[in-house]
Protein backbone atom coordinates (compact mmCIF):
# COMPACT_ATOMS: atom_id res chain seq x y z
CA UNK A 1 0.00 0.00 0.00
CA UNK A 2 1.39 3.39 -0.89
CA UNK A 3 1.42 5.82 1.90
CA UNK A 4 1.53 9.39 1.35
CA UNK A 5 2.94 12.18 3.60
CA UNK A 6 2.81 16.53 2.74
CA UNK A 7 4.75 18.70 3.64
CA UNK A 8 3.88 22.70 3.09
CA UNK A 9 6.83 24.85 2.35
CA UNK A 10 7.98 28.18 1.11
CA UNK A 11 6.06 31.37 1.22
CA UNK A 12 3.36 30.16 -1.36
CA UNK A 13 2.36 27.13 1.13
CA UNK A 14 3.14 24.47 -1.60
CA UNK A 15 2.28 21.17 -0.64
CA UNK A 16 5.39 18.52 -1.21
CA UNK A 17 4.63 14.89 -1.35
CA UNK A 18 6.64 11.78 -0.27
CA UNK A 19 5.22 8.71 -1.38
CA UNK A 20 6.40 5.11 -0.29
CA UNK A 21 5.31 1.63 0.33
CA UNK A 22 6.67 -1.10 2.72
CA UNK A 23 9.76 -1.44 0.44
CA UNK A 24 11.18 2.02 2.01
CA UNK A 25 11.43 3.30 -1.44
CA UNK A 26 10.00 6.55 -2.09
CA UNK A 27 9.49 9.14 -4.47
CA UNK A 28 9.43 13.04 -3.73
CA UNK A 29 7.06 15.11 -5.78
CA UNK A 30 7.28 18.43 -6.45
CA UNK A 31 10.06 19.51 -3.61
CA UNK A 32 9.43 22.97 -2.72
CA UNK A 33 11.56 23.01 0.70
CA UNK A 34 13.40 26.67 0.75
CA UNK A 35 15.68 27.24 3.62
CA UNK A 36 17.25 25.05 6.25
CA UNK A 37 14.40 24.11 8.24
CA UNK A 38 11.93 23.38 5.73
CA UNK A 39 15.22 20.88 4.06
CA UNK A 40 15.37 19.66 7.90
CA UNK A 41 12.05 18.69 8.17
CA UNK A 42 11.86 16.71 4.85
CA UNK A 43 15.26 14.48 5.37
CA UNK A 44 14.19 14.00 9.39
CA UNK A 45 10.84 12.61 7.95
CA UNK A 46 12.62 10.15 5.29
CA UNK A 47 15.16 9.16 8.09
CA UNK A 48 12.54 8.55 11.05
CA UNK A 49 10.96 6.53 8.66
CA UNK A 50 13.82 4.66 6.83
CA UNK A 51 12.68 5.77 3.21
CA UNK A 52 15.06 5.35 0.43
CA UNK A 53 14.41 8.20 -1.88
CA UNK A 54 14.50 6.31 -5.74
CA UNK A 55 12.86 9.23 -7.98
CA UNK A 56 12.61 13.15 -7.92
CA UNK A 57 9.35 14.06 -9.98
CA UNK A 58 7.74 17.61 -10.53
CA UNK A 59 4.33 17.79 -12.16
CA UNK A 60 5.20 21.30 -13.29
CA UNK A 61 8.14 23.95 -12.69
CA UNK A 62 6.81 26.89 -11.60
CA UNK A 63 8.84 28.73 -9.05
CA UNK A 64 7.18 27.35 -5.98
CA UNK A 65 7.24 23.53 -6.86
CA UNK A 66 11.21 23.43 -7.54
CA UNK A 67 12.86 26.28 -5.14
CA UNK A 68 14.31 22.34 -3.13
CA UNK A 69 15.35 20.50 -6.35
CA UNK A 70 19.00 20.93 -6.11
CA UNK A 71 18.84 20.21 -2.45
CA UNK A 72 17.53 17.11 -3.32
CA UNK A 73 20.31 16.42 -5.98
CA UNK A 74 22.82 16.80 -4.04
CA UNK A 75 21.57 14.92 -0.72
CA UNK A 76 19.82 11.94 -2.96
CA UNK A 77 21.62 12.20 -6.13
CA UNK A 78 18.11 12.13 -7.50
CA UNK A 79 17.75 14.57 -11.12
CA UNK A 80 14.05 15.74 -11.24
CA UNK A 81 12.27 14.01 -13.98
CA UNK A 82 9.08 16.65 -15.81
CA UNK A 83 7.99 16.67 -19.21
CA UNK A 84 10.07 18.37 -21.54
CA UNK A 85 7.54 20.97 -22.35
CA UNK A 86 8.58 22.11 -18.88
CA UNK A 87 12.24 22.46 -19.49
CA UNK A 88 12.38 26.50 -20.34
CA UNK A 89 10.35 27.21 -17.04
CA UNK A 90 13.07 25.33 -15.41
CA UNK A 91 15.99 27.15 -16.93
CA UNK A 92 13.86 30.72 -16.22
CA UNK A 93 13.63 29.96 -12.53
CA UNK A 94 16.10 32.24 -11.24
CA UNK A 95 14.20 34.79 -13.07
CA UNK A 96 10.48 33.30 -11.78
CA UNK A 97 11.92 33.67 -8.58
CA UNK A 98 13.25 37.16 -8.37
CA UNK A 99 9.55 38.46 -9.32
CA UNK A 100 8.86 37.09 -6.07
CA UNK A 101 11.62 38.12 -3.88
CA UNK A 102 12.88 33.95 -3.86
CA UNK A 103 16.53 33.47 -4.48
CA UNK A 104 17.24 30.36 -7.07
CA UNK A 105 20.82 30.14 -6.54
CA UNK A 106 21.57 26.53 -8.79
CA UNK A 107 19.61 25.51 -11.47
CA UNK A 108 19.58 21.46 -11.90
CA UNK A 109 19.89 19.63 -15.37
CA UNK A 110 17.09 17.30 -15.46
CA UNK A 111 17.19 13.49 -15.69
CA UNK A 112 14.89 11.46 -18.19
CA UNK A 113 11.95 13.39 -19.42
CA UNK A 114 8.62 12.06 -18.81
CA UNK A 115 5.46 11.70 -21.09
CA UNK A 116 2.47 10.31 -20.36
CA UNK A 117 1.83 6.80 -20.94
CA UNK A 118 5.04 5.78 -18.80
CA UNK A 119 4.77 4.47 -15.33
CA UNK A 120 6.75 5.37 -12.23
CA UNK A 121 8.35 2.44 -10.24
CA UNK A 122 9.09 2.97 -6.67
CA UNK A 123 9.14 -0.12 -4.44
CA UNK A 124 6.34 -2.93 -5.30
CA UNK A 125 4.35 0.36 -6.14
CA UNK A 126 3.79 2.15 -9.31
CA UNK A 127 2.64 5.56 -10.87
CA UNK A 128 0.86 6.49 -14.45
CA UNK A 129 2.09 9.95 -15.90
CA UNK A 130 -0.85 11.78 -17.71
CA UNK A 131 -0.07 14.72 -19.32
CA UNK A 132 -2.57 17.55 -18.22
CA UNK A 133 -1.16 21.01 -19.74
CA UNK A 134 -3.47 24.36 -19.50
CA UNK A 135 -2.11 25.86 -16.46
CA UNK A 136 1.27 25.44 -17.78
CA UNK A 137 3.04 24.24 -20.68
CA UNK A 138 4.39 19.95 -20.16
CA UNK A 139 2.39 19.94 -16.48
CA UNK A 140 1.93 16.28 -15.17
CA UNK A 141 -0.24 14.43 -12.85
CA UNK A 142 1.23 11.25 -11.37
CA UNK A 143 -1.98 8.44 -10.68
CA UNK A 144 -2.28 5.22 -8.85
CA UNK A 145 -4.82 3.37 -10.13
CA UNK A 146 -4.66 0.41 -7.38
CA UNK A 147 -4.78 3.10 -4.18
CA UNK A 148 -6.98 5.50 -6.43
CA UNK A 149 -5.43 8.57 -6.12
CA UNK A 150 -3.66 11.37 -8.39
CA UNK A 151 -0.69 13.94 -7.70
CA UNK A 152 -2.16 17.00 -9.91
CA UNK A 153 -0.02 19.99 -9.15
CA UNK A 154 -1.74 23.43 -9.86
CA UNK A 155 -4.45 21.22 -12.14
CA UNK A 156 -7.27 21.15 -9.65
CA UNK A 157 -7.77 22.40 -5.98
CA UNK A 158 -11.04 22.14 -4.01
CA UNK A 159 -13.84 24.16 -5.09
CA UNK A 160 -11.24 25.38 -7.99
CA UNK A 161 -8.79 25.41 -10.55
CA UNK A 162 -4.76 26.04 -11.47
CA UNK A 163 -4.36 29.55 -12.51
CA UNK A 164 -4.14 30.15 -16.34
CA UNK A 165 -3.22 33.98 -16.49
CA UNK A 166 -0.05 32.64 -16.52
CA UNK A 167 3.06 32.22 -19.61
CA UNK A 168 1.43 29.69 -21.67
CA UNK A 169 -1.63 28.91 -19.42
CA UNK A 170 -5.21 28.40 -21.24
CA UNK A 171 -8.29 28.16 -19.60
CA UNK A 172 -9.65 25.53 -22.60
CA UNK A 173 -6.94 23.58 -22.34
CA UNK A 174 -6.92 23.61 -18.30
CA UNK A 175 -10.46 22.48 -18.68
CA UNK A 176 -9.80 19.49 -21.09
CA UNK A 177 -7.33 18.30 -18.96
CA UNK A 178 -9.40 18.63 -16.05
CA UNK A 179 -12.73 16.95 -17.65
CA UNK A 180 -11.12 14.39 -20.29
CA UNK A 181 -7.80 13.04 -17.99
CA UNK A 182 -8.65 13.35 -14.09
CA UNK A 183 -12.86 13.48 -13.88
CA UNK A 184 -12.63 10.47 -16.42
CA UNK A 185 -10.28 8.28 -13.41
CA UNK A 186 -13.57 7.92 -11.53
CA UNK A 187 -15.32 9.80 -8.54
CA UNK A 188 -13.55 7.29 -6.05
CA UNK A 189 -10.55 8.71 -6.51
CA UNK A 190 -8.24 11.29 -4.16
CA UNK A 191 -7.15 14.70 -5.50
CA UNK A 192 -4.20 15.86 -3.91
CA UNK A 193 -3.35 19.23 -5.34
CA UNK A 194 -0.34 21.44 -5.29
CA UNK A 195 -1.64 23.92 -2.91
CA UNK A 196 -4.44 23.24 -0.36
CA UNK A 197 -6.43 20.65 0.94
CA UNK A 198 -7.53 17.41 -0.85
CA UNK A 199 -9.94 16.26 -2.44
CA UNK A 200 -12.35 13.93 -4.28
CA UNK A 201 -13.17 13.74 -8.07
CA UNK A 202 -16.57 12.79 -7.11
CA UNK A 203 -17.15 16.59 -4.80
CA UNK A 204 -15.41 18.51 -7.70
CA UNK A 205 -17.47 16.97 -10.09
CA UNK A 206 -20.53 18.67 -8.22
CA UNK A 207 -19.06 21.40 -6.52
CA UNK A 208 -15.97 23.02 -8.62
CA UNK A 209 -17.39 26.29 -9.82
CA UNK A 210 -15.05 26.32 -12.39
CA UNK A 211 -15.46 23.08 -14.28
CA UNK A 212 -18.03 20.80 -13.37
CA UNK A 213 -19.37 18.00 -14.67
CA UNK A 214 -18.06 15.40 -17.21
Amino acid sequence: MIKIERFVFNPFQENTYVLYDDTGECVIVDAGCYDENEENTLVTFIEDNKLKPVEQLCTHTHIDHILGLSFILKKYGLKPRMHKDALPFLKNAKEQGAMFGLEMTEIVDPGEFLEEGQQIKFGKSCLDVLHTPGHVDGHLTFVSKDHKFAIVGDVLFRDSIGRTDLPSGDFDTLARSIRSKIYRLGDEFTVYPGHGPDTTIKYELINNPFVNGR
